[in-house]
């Protein structure tokens, strides 16, 4: 019997090597930055792990905002601690 394969993708504030599903993406299009619980959305994307010390550490490091190419609001980070908790 195979084993089913579990992707993996590099948190952007830890650079710790994770399963998709431990990770959350955000993602930029067209200059329109949004939370992309699917993972599938077009557009320039990053994985974030699902913790509130590393999102704590994200907005003060703005590793987002460089990441992205782009400014951050404040509404993306609110809205990416509601999905951690």
């Amino acid at each position: 019997m195979t084993t089913k394969k579990i992707p993996m993708r590099s948190c952007v504030v830890t650079r710790e090597k994770l399963p998709k599903k431990e990770l959350l993406r955000i993602v930029r299009f067209e200059n329109v930055v949004s939370v992309d619980p699917t993972g599938k959305q077009n557009g320039k994307g990053c994985y974030i792990k699902k913790d509130k010390t590393v999102l704590e550490t994200a907005k003060k490091t703005k590793v987002l905002n460089r990441v992205l190419e782009t400014e951050i609001p404040d509404e993306i980070y609110d809205e990416i601690e509601k999905l951690i908790d």
